[in-house]
């Protein structure tokens, strides 16, 4: 049988669509009851039950994996990227409070491989599965010439929602004399993956493959490592100490997603003008990963704290006399984490001493 004109330039429609012939199956895991509609179709439905809430706020972002890519290039592993992208996209969301309602991907790649293509959906499923979001839809192009041989991009945005009134607002509820907590992550995440491919890869001279005696792994396996997602951990903590009822805010202050930019740039991002907060070295269990970025990675210390998360996925800011009991719950709910700080008179910046 001839080739297909498109095919032959290198877009193969009709393996796109067998390929995507999998996706009911998987999507199936994902379902929620407001999802309408079926998979393909030129747009995803979701019926949002407004009875639940008084005021919905409906609170979305998009984002993507970053060079993070690169490791799972050059392991021809490709099962962890779309856990990685739902979770960073929950837990940009779940900072202000917001429970995650649908997520849609996109992918990108030159030619389309059946097996990395199966990869990456099983991880977004998995992922939303987990995080009780649906997985309604997405895109996949395949643009021959447009990315090197055997790579890809993938981005993705979520969408949820919060009751306006239970909305974590920092800037209005944050106050000096604040416990800063530190929820532990589990590696690098998904950001400051540029500077660490150099450390590790040109500076160190390891390999994907290169076991780490420290990290009783190799190092591509470490930094494969699946971004935390907190977002059921946030919602159990929000239900706890910052209970429905009442004007009174609640224990928990404002959260910060410990993304791009470290303690110094996301921190930040939730404080009001007159406040800073105040990280205290030390204080938390550094992993060997960032034992070895700080000894032989060449970076000023300063700088680390603003390019990578050093082992905090999210931070909490809470009242400092519920702080020991939100440690403890946070802890009873299978994650480490540490008071690391605590909030004083400012300007509305984060620093590390």
């Amino acid at each position: 049988m001839k080739q297909k004109a498109y095919a032959a330039a290198g877009v193969d429609i009709d393996l796109g669509n067998r390929v995507k012939s999998t996706l009911p199956q998987l999507l199936a895991s994902t379902h929620r009851r407001e999802v309408l509609g079926k998979v393909g179709g030129f747009g995803g439905l979701f019926a949002l039950d407004t009875r639940r809430y008084r005021q919905p706020v409906l609170v979305s972002s998009v984002d993507g994996v970053g060079t993070k890519l690169k490791i799972a290039f050059a392991m021809d592993r490709h099962d962890t990227i779309g856990q990685d992208l739902v979770n960073h996209c929950v837990n940009d969301i779940a900072v202000l409070g917001a429970e995650p309602l649908f997520f849609l991907d996109y992918l990108g790649t030159g030619k389309l491989e059946p097996h990395v293509f199966s990869d990456i959906l099983k991880g977004f499923a998995k992922a939303c599965a987990e995080n009780g979001c649906a997985l309604v839809g997405g895109e996949t192009a395949q643009m021959p010439g447009f990315y090197q041989k055997g790579e890809y991009d993938v981005s993705g945005t979520i969408v949820g929602v919060v009751e306006k009134s239970r909305m974590l607002d920092g800037a209005r509820t944050v106050r000096a004399g604040d416990a800063v907590i530190g929820i532990a992550a589990s590696g690098l995440h998904t950001n400051g993956y540029s500077l660490a491919r150099k450390i590790f890869f040109e500076t160190l001279k390891m390999k994907p493959s290169t076991r780490v005696p420290e990290l009783g792994c190799s190092i591509g396996e470490e930094l494969l490592k699946v971004h935390v997602s907190y977002g059921p951990l946030v919602q159990g903590l929000l239900k706890k100490f910052n209970p429905a009822r009442g004007r009174k805010p609640g224990a928990i202050h404002g959260l910060a997603h410990i993304t791009g930019g470290g303690f110094i740039d996301n921190i930040p991002r939730v404080l009001p003008k007159n406040c800073d907060v105040v990280i205290r070295r030390g204080t938390w269990t550094l992993s060997p990963l960032f034992e070895i970025i700080r000894a032989r990675g060449g970076v000023p210390e300063e700088e680390l704290y603003q390019v990578f998360n050093m082992g905090i996925g999210m931070v909490v800011i809470a009242s400092d006399d519920s702080a020991d009991a939100i440690l403890r719950a946070i802890r009873s709910r299978g994650h480490e984490a540490w008071i690391i700080g605590d909030v004083v008179r400012g300007r509305g910046l984060s620093r590390v001493k």
